[in-house]
């Protein structure tokens, strides 16, 4: 099935997205493991987990669509070198993204393309009331405890 080219361009901006948040979470979650906060390291590599998913329904819609998904353009990873910083870095991204994700929701009203939509609506839903939130919560815990307190949980 043919697909809108401003759907199609919307859905391959995601794509670069969301394969550097992949990369992000997935060097993020091996320095924890490294560091010994295995909790850390669980949870970002079910978040790397969880953007793999995403790029993956992004590239079968591209290719339905039509297009050619390119896996070599991908955006710049941001990897912070201490928790509070790794922690922000997550956070500044998943910020982003979902204010990618809903200019390209707009684009497929736009287009009529429902199905495209409903699928970004889903990652919205994931990108703001699970990732942002948890990241957010780990920020703040941080404040109220203290790093070192923090950090001892995540043993």
């Amino acid at each position: 099935m043919k697909g809108s080219e401003k759907v199609i361009d919307a859905l391959k901006g995601l794509l670069a997205g969301e394969l550097a948040a992949r990369d992000q979470y997935f060097i993020h979650s091996r320095m924890y493991e490294d560091w010994g906060l295995n909790k850390l390291y669980e949870r970002l590599n079910h978040e790397m987990e969880d953007e793999t998913g995403h790029a993956d329904q992004m590239i079968k819609r591209i290719l339905f669509l039509e297009g050619i998904p390119n896996l070599n353009q991908q955006e710049q990873m941001n990897v912070g070198s201490t928790v509070p910083e790794m922690l922000q870095c997550d956070l500044d991204w998943e910020y982003k993204t979902a204010g990618r994700l809903r200019a390209a929701i707009a684009v497929c009203e736009e287009a009529s393309d429902y199905v495209t939509r409903d699928m970004l609506a889903k990652q919205l839903d994931d990108t703001e009331n699970d990732h942002a939130h948890w990241l957010e919560q780990q920020l703040g815990l941080i404040n109220k405890i203290g790093l070192q307190n923090y950090q001892q949980s995540q043993i």
